[in-house]
């Protein structure tokens, strides 16, 4: 096969068409729901989803849902409502921050960060994780750094060892899982169903909390590209603000983009690599296309290879006997 650039071109009326048929069949005929939620982040995914909802069944049916809390952005918000006004969807809006205080989500994060850095101050600082620079440039493994950012600009960096990962992962989880329970509440108050916002990218990266925003009823745009997200997108009309805005997990108080955070590549160089891998193109027919040497090609093609071997279990069912 000839691996081109092009292959990820899409008929974005058409693409729009067939996903708003997808949601339509879905909601009202396999669910048989009245309608669906989306839960707002201010990002394009949610935009994307809301608006090929919209495009579905009407402004009338949709429900955006706003869920921020202490460490959100100060720009998700006003981005998501911006959105919602665009749509004429109607929205509600839930602060977890009480919620995830009473889980305690803060308080461990904060205990882990001040055994590292024990001179951290939760009022002032800010902090975040992220894995290792570009893997286009330097080999690395999947280990991650915390940063602790002081006011005055100074920055601590700590390597985070397992047990110091795991504890500070479970703990940040919470807030997808505090999300997902916000979004079925007002789903099924509705007879609604809960749209996902999961693209192709994050979900064969596994770059999702299961039970937290992989869970979902549907899955609209789980099949779509990062770049193609982008692309229909912009021919929704999605507003302004969230098409210049960088992707991110928006849990983080420092901000951290999705790049930065998981991927450590372009998305323009991850979709295309990873639609070389579900295609089977050659490494040298990347490598020329992508204009990159074949080193750089085998790297993130080994990062890309060990996330999905590493999350395998995020995609699957829980095992069962059978009767």
């Amino acid at each position: 096969m000839e691996f081109s650039r092009r292959a990820l071109e899409l008929d974005v009326e058409a693409e729009a068409g067939r996903i708003s048929a997808f949601i339509e069949e879905q909601v009202l005929r396999f669910y048989r729901r009245k309608g669906a939620v989306v839960g707002l982040s201010g990002g394009v995914d949610s935009a994307l989803v809301a608006a090929l909802c919209v495009r579905a069944f009407g402004p009338e049916r949709v429900l955006g849902v706003i869920l921020p809390e202490r460490e959100s952005s100060p720009v998700s918000e006003p981005f998501a409502r911006e959105q919602a006004e665009a749509l004429g969807i109607a929205c509600e809006r839930v602060d977890l921050t009480p919620i995830l205080t009473a889980l305690g989500v803060y308080e461990t994060k904060e205990r882990v960060i001040r055994r590292l850095c024990p001179d951290f101050e939760p009022d002032t600082d800010v902090t975040k994780i992220s894995l290792p620079g570009g893997i286009l440039e330097r080999e690395g493994l999947n280990v991650f750094t915390l940063t602790v950012e002081k006011p005055g600009g100074a920055k601590l960096t700590r390597r985070l060892g397992a047990e110091d990962f795991r504890e500070i992962s479970a703990s940040q989880n919470m807030k997808q899982r505090s999300r997902m329970t916000q979004l079925y509440r007002f789903a099924e108050s509705r007879h609604y169903v809960v749209a996902g916002t999961t693209n192709r990218a994050e979900l064969e990266q596994g770059y999702f909390v299961k039970y937290g925003d992989g869970g979902v009823d549907i899955e609209p745009v789980a099949h779509l590209y990062k770049t193609q997200v982008f692309a229909l997108a912009r021919h929704l009309g999605v507003v302004e603000n969230i098409l210049e805005r960088e992707p991110s997990p928006d849990t983080w108080s420092a901000g951290v983009g999705d790049v930065e955070f998981y991927f450590r590549m372009p998305f323009e160089v991850l979709d295309m690599l990873l639609y070389a891998v579900d295609h089977r193109a050659a490494s040298a027919d990347v490598a020329r296309e992508l204009k990159l040497k074949d080193e750089q090609v085998a790297r993130a093609l080994r990062d890309i290879a060990s996330k999905r071997k590493s999350t395998w279990h995020l995609r699957s069912l829980p095992p069962s006997l059978p009767l």
